[in-house]
């Protein structure tokens, strides 16, 4: 894979830390909804809920079109490239390089917090990122815990405040330095 910080290429795996991060693929479509329609995601994360067939064709979609844009690579969190367990996003933004992930409840708990280390690797080797960052809220316990266990450290910034789905947030910013 050749280095090019303006762009993401066509295709993406990343794997370490016993975990395959790939593109998401048509056969991903049943396993969508089962993996984020879910209260807990409804709540923390913006993805769209209820979350269904028609959802998950929409963020395929919107994976894609990010992608081919250069703001965005949205990969399936895998044990080995195969079925996925979750969601791992590297987001170009004016505030830097942005990590967010989601996993499924169903495979909580199960080591998967090195999506950020393995993305993260991705986003200083090939992206030329001096940080990584993740917004988190600190009410969120799980994701914080996550962020924690991957080497990242709560940054000294402003909350970012807004509301979304009808509920006020408050976002703490986390940062990983470049090695």
């Amino acid at each position: 894979m050749a280095k090019n910080p303006s762009s993401f290429p066509e295709h993406v795996e990343l794997s370490g830390q016993d975990l395959v991060l790939r593109d998401w693929t048509e056969a991903d479509l049943p396993a969508m909804p089962g993996l984020f329609d879910h209260p807990d995601i409804a709540y923390w994360t913006p993805f769209v809920s209820p979350f269904d067939a028609a959802a998950a064709r929409a963020r395929l979609d919107r994976a894609r079109q990010l992608r081919r844009e250069g703001s965005a690579i949205l990969l399936a969190i895998t044990a080995d490239g195969g079925a996925p367990m979750g969601e791992v996003m590297l987001r170009r933004a004016p505030e830097g390089t942005e990590l967010g992930y989601a996993v499924s409840p169903a495979f909580r708990g199960q080591g998967l917090a090195a999506e950020g280390r393995v993305m993260a690797s991705y986003a200083f080797e090939y992206l030329a990122a001096e940080q990584v960052i993740l917004e988190l809220e600190a009410e969120n316990a799980a994701s914080v815990a996550v962020a924690a266990r991957a080497g990242f450290r709560l940054l000294d910034m402003p909350l970012i405040t807004g509301e979304e789905k009808g509920r006020p947030y408050a976002l703490q910013t986390w940062g990983l330095d470049r090695p």
